[in-house]
């Protein structure tokens, strides 16, 4: 499903030159959970930004499902993106004057869906994630935890085959953090997508089929 081939990418800084990322090569499959760790700066959130079509690699290539990510121009890439590929952040990222289910549903209403299979869908999630009673309460009205479940919800809601998410339980107490872990578990095995994160956190990697460590921007052997 997915296939990175020699990844790099460099920033200036400056008058300098930052290698943020060097030749990182791996493969994914289809129900594959991967987890990225490494210190702050070691190019976690840099590799699912070129995962994601975010960022172009300065060398290197980048295929989902047949299709290379890395040479797509930026209207292309956001097709994929809606398509494709679900993020999740550990910010949460929410739109504040809307509702819970007004935010899940929001990727419905860019792909002009109609408003009958919209709402199943939306629903459907909102079940699956255990907030249907609360799709009309606004983020601000919600705890971190579920927050993060209407985040999760939203980046599933047009069935993805890869689901990225950037530190999703860094912002999480303990309690919470394992609650969204086993969440994210569970629909990994409904859904059948391909999941990869940053993460900080060994909770993550223990549940983890496999994990990618990075230094300095290198991958671990």
């Amino acid at each position: 499903m997915i296939q990175v081939h020699e990844v790099s990418q460099e920033f200036m800084v400056g008058n300098s030159v930052h290698l943020a990322l060097q030749n990182i090569t791996f493969a994914a499959a289809s129900g594959d959970i991967v987890a990225i760790m490494g210190p702050s700066g070691s190019g976690k959130s840099t590799l699912l930004n070129i995962i994601g079509g975010l960022l172009t690699p300065t060398r290197g290539s980048v295929s989902i499902n047949g299709v290379k990510v890395s040479s797509l121009n930026d209207n292309e890439a956001s097709a994929l993106r809606r398509k494709l590929i679900g993020f999740v952040f550990q910010n949460f990222n929410l739109i504040p004057v809307l509702s819970a289910y007004a935010n899940v549903e929001y990727p419905l209403l860019l792909q002009e869906r109609p408003p009958r299979e919209r709402r199943e869908r939306v629903m459907d999630l909102l079940q699956k994630v255990g907030l249907e009673k609360y799709a009309k309460s606004l983020p601000s009205q919600m705890s971190g935890g579920q927050q993060q479940r209407i985040a999760i919800a939203r980046a599933l809601i047009s069935n993805p085959k890869v689901l990225l998410g950037d530190e999703p339980t860094a912002n999480l107490d303990e309690r919470t953090a394992r609650e969204v872990i086993d969440l994210m578990l569970r629909l990994n095995v409904d859904l059948g997508a391909c999941l990869i994160f940053s993460t900080h956190d060994q909770r993550v990697a223990d549940v983890a089929s496999r994990v990618c460590r990075l230094h300095n921007g290198a991958m671990d052997s």
